[in-house]
């Protein structure tokens, strides 16, 4: 099973979001809030280049945002890439 981090807040709704289509395929995955810890919002910012949230991150890789992952699975691509260890 891949290794899913999602950084997000607490007001996002893309966030809520991304994390309801995780949990509906059964996917494990670590939230990291920025919202609250401002060393985690710059390690999110390094890892992504990028500000806004969620940034989604599969074994390691940046998969983008919420957008980003609901595209993958409408192209079947989500799936076969949450498999892999």
């Amino acid at each position: 099973m891949a290794k899913v981090e999602v950084y997000s807040t607490g007001q996002c709704p893309y966030c809520v979001m991304a994390k309801q289509l995780l949990e509906r395929k059964g996917i494990s995955y670590s939230e990291i809030r920025v919202d609250s810890d401002p060393v985690k919002r710059q390690e999110m910012m390094k890892k992504s280049r990028q500000r806004t949230v969620p940034q989604i991150f599969i074994n390691g890789e940046s998969v983008g945002g919420y957008t980003d992952l609901l595209a993958l699975d409408r192209a079947k691509k989500l799936d076969s890439r949450l498999a892999e260890p």
